[in-house]
């Protein structure tokens, strides 16, 4: 046993797992060339009052989840928690307005947060994200969601929905808080520590609580007190969502837990995954860009949470085949069947195919063995027989038929077959 193992709330990801993690990351990137975004990648460490001013300084994310220490030049920094503050400081700090609007950009990455790890929640956690910044068009909102919807339907989940709210500006917002509290007040005494926490610093989290939801289900709601051009964002959100043939439930509930929202709120929820059950979400931030020293600029945008989406494919017995697999292995014996080997898997890997090519001390009938185990479709073997006819053996690993071919067809043969299946 080691000396070294890992931190807790972190995953070493290896072998079968690794295929899960292609095939969300891969579907997900041909999706986002589809809609049109492009890819931007910001540091993991930021300075810390990113995350105060941008996230909320009463939130739970700063207040209790943050991973933040001095430098030596000591300085607040801080591992990013989410993604939108720090695409947000990277447009600000780039200039990405003087590209045009509206910027679409998408992301792909580890964030970190201080909680208690259980199945779907680490402390190092993958999540894809994307941000549209430059309108306030309710149809961006609209195609957001759309994506996420697209999305899970091409990983072939089903039993998840879409929910969506609108939390109104800052100012109706803060009016409808008032309310909240009235109604909360004689509450206070029977919730729960987090709750009461929350009455005087995030009322509106109070409606999520996992532990008091009797108390929530006769809360007053937002919807009752949105301002007028609220309320027409959110009856145009779910006009498009309709025309975009996307499902949703509304649930003024959803208050998502960063401060930085305004009116569009939405989560993805997935009815296998109990109370890891929001693998995604997001909402609009019209606000946020101006609040972290740019110019007034409208945003929307989501997150994936990666690890609860693989649970989720796994609670759903979703098959996935590995983008890794191996399609030829290639097999030799003897010093010349060796350099032959060589020359023929430079051959194939320049065609596109997925080959292995035996590194190790192994006799054929190892290599063979070896071949098995990666789940190699074919096997190509180069000996000293081969080598005197100018030939090389294939065989179907899964059929087991071996033959023969002269060897300046082998590439195309190979082609050929991979093609047909």
């Amino acid at each position: 046993m080691s000396t070294y193992t890992r931190i807790k709330g972190t995953k070493d990801i290896f072998g079968e797992e690794v295929k899960y993690w292609e095939y969300i990351e891969n579907t997900a990137k041909k999706l986002f060339k589809i809609y049109g975004y492009k890819e931007i990648r910001t540091p993991l460490i930021e300075k810390t009052e990113l995350f105060s001013r941008g996230i909320g300084q009463e939130t739970d994310i700063v207040q209790k989840e943050m991973y933040t220490f001095d430098d030596k030049k000591g300085r607040s920094l801080t591992l990013r928690p989410e993604g939108t503050a720090s695409v947000a400081r990277a447009y600000i700090e780039n200039s990405l307005i003087t590209f045009g609007s509206p910027q679409k950009l998408f992301y792909i990455g580890p964030m970190f947060r201080y909680e208690k790890p259980q199945a779907g929640r680490y402390r190092e956690f993958y999540q894809i994200g994307a941000e549209i910044f430059g309108t306030d068009h309710p149809l961006a909102d609209a195609e957001l969601i759309t994506f996420v919807y697209d999305f899970f339907n091409k990983l072939k989940l089903s039993n998840f929905k879409v929910k969506i709210n609108n939390i109104g500006t800052f100012e109706s917002r803060e009016k409808y808080k008032e309310v909240l509290k009235t109604y909360y007040q004689p509450l206070l005494p029977n919730l729960c520590e987090d709750c009461q926490r929350r009455f005087n610093t995030n009322i509106m989290r109070l409606l999520d609580c996992k532990i008091d939801v009797e108390a929530a289900k006769n809360a007053p709601s937002i919807l009752d007190y949105l301002d007028e051009e609220s309320r027409e964002h959110f009856n145009n959100l779910q006009k498009y969502l309709k025309a975009y043939n996307v499902p949703f439930q509304v649930d003024p509930k959803i208050v998502r837990g960063l401060d930085y929202y305004t009116k569009t709120a939405f989560e993805v929820e997935h009815s296998d995954m109990g109370e890891q059950a929001v693998i995604a979400g997001g909402g609009r931030y019209d606000d946020l860009v101006e609040q972290l020293g740019g110019p007034k600029t409208p945003g929307v945008g989501f997150a994936i949470g990666v690890e609860r989406v693989i649970e989720a494919l796994k609670r759903e017995n979703v098959e996935v085949e590995s983008e890794s697999k191996i399609d030829v292995y290639v097999a030799f014996q003897g010093e010349k069947g060796e350099m032959a080997a060589v020359t023929l898997s430079k051959e194939l890997r320049k065609k596109g195919i997925n080959t292995y090519l035996n590194i190790s001390k192994r006799n054929l009938s190892g290599q063979f063995k070896h071949a098995n185990r990666l789940n190699a479709k074919y096997v190509v073997v180069i000996g000293e027989e081969e080598i005197s006819r100018d030939i090389v053996t294939i065989k179907n690993m899964k059929s087991g038929e071996q033959t023969q071919i002269e060897r300046n067809w082998v590439t195309e043969i190979i082609v050929e077959k991979l093609r047909e299946e």
